[in-house]
């Protein structure tokens, strides 16, 4: 348990968490929406520090970031809890667990860093819940790897308010946001939250830091899979974000509050896929299913094929260091060619001694 940043006290004694858009006022012994921020008595506190529900060896594709050290691991944890109350939730078990629920690690920076080098593994992932609500614990852990010579990537939502967002990022080297959908309608309505903050969140992230960025939609079938909407997305980003932003359409499968909606066709994502390339997007990619072309990484230029994928393997790797054959420099951060090989997409499971 750490004393928290980002909040004040109202004149009723209350404690206003300016952390998230959702600007919770939590009364004494309470905790805010995401469960892991409590008043206790008068200060609010991070539960979440220091205590993670679990660590895994991930392919860092599977974050997805196929832009950003392609082809290695990432060491990936979460914590309990979440500010968002999406109802189709895939990581429900956690995202909506309180900590006395969850089976919690105790694990510090310096545990946690340490981890990442004995797997030799080159980055660190903040993920599986939303790593916005214990950025005191984010903040300490990427401060300590990038002093070890590790990246760090958040996975997240984006929602985050202005005032703590420079602190949550200062050393973050890459994010992969989940843009969940491209109207208010879905937000509110399935997620309990709004657009206008992540679609900031974004701006910031692009325009004004020097984070590598990537995005992800999730379709869900009837819900935001309208090819009009897709489109809006897609012109947002061009005129946003640029041509270079890669964009993941990932399929959805029926999960906690969401069990009617059948999975995704792997027609949709396809779909979805080729309106974003007309409209000018670059770098485009499906995942969640089997399809290989979607999961390839094309030269712009000239449309060789550069990194082929298969699910989250690596088959076969055409880029010299950031550029094609053909002299097209790839946006990104890639390890040198020799370090780069197909591997296996097993999964570790790793847990504090």
């Amino acid at each position: 348990m750490k004393e928290a940043l980002w909040w004040r006290t109202e004149a009723d004694g209350r404690i206003l968490c300016t952390l998230c858009p959702r600007f919770c006022r939590i009364g004494k012994g309470q905790a805010g929406f995401c469960y892991i921020r409590k008043n206790i008595d008068g200060k609010l506190y991070s539960l979440g520090y220091g205590k993670p529900t679990g660590f895994a060896i991930d392919p860092i594709e599977k974050k997805p970031l196929n832009h950003f050290l392609p082809g290695t691991g990432i060491l990936s944890f979460g914590t309990a809890g979440c500010n968002l109350g999406c109802r189709f939730c895939q990581n429900w078990s956690i995202s909506k667990a309180k900590l006395d629920d969850a089976q919690s690690l105790s694990a510090g920076p310096e545990e946690v860093v340490q981890l990442a080098l004995t797997h030799n593994v080159p980055s660190i992932a903040f993920t599986y819940n939303d790593p916005v609500i214990w950025g005191e614990f984010v903040i300490d852990v990427s401060r300590l790897a990038r002093e070890c010579g590790l990246k760090s990537v958040m996975v997240t939502a984006g929602y985050i308010t202005p005032e703590a967002r420079p602190e949550v990022y200062r050393y973050i080297d890459a994010a992969n946001v989940d843009l969940k959908a491209f109207t208010e309608r879905f937000y509110h309505k399935l997620t309990f939250s709004h657009l206008d903050p992540v679609l900031d969140t974004l701006k910031w992230l692009k325009n004004e830091t020097g984070i590598w960025l990537e995005i992800t939609n999730l379709m869900i079938p009837g819900e935001n899979d309208d090819p009009d909407e897709t489109k809006q997305l897609c012109r947002w980003v061009l005129e946003n974000l640029g041509d270079s932003v890669p964009l993941h359409f990932t399929a959805f499968h029926p999960d906690f509050k969401m069990i009617d909606k059948p999975r995704t066709p792997v027609a949709t994502l396809r779909r979805a896929r080729q309106i974003a390339l007309s409209t000018g997007v670059k770098y485009c990619y499906v995942g969640n299913v089997l399809d290989d072309e979607g999961q390839t990484t094309f030269c712009p230029s000239c449309g060789r094929a550069l990194i082929r994928r298969s699910w989250h393997d690596i088959l076969d790797y055409q880029l010299i260091e950031s550029h094609c054959p053909c002299g097209q420099k790839i946006p990104g951060y890639f390890p040198a060619r020799e370090k780069t090989a197909p591997r296996s997409r097993a999964r570790s499971i790793l847990q504090m001694q």
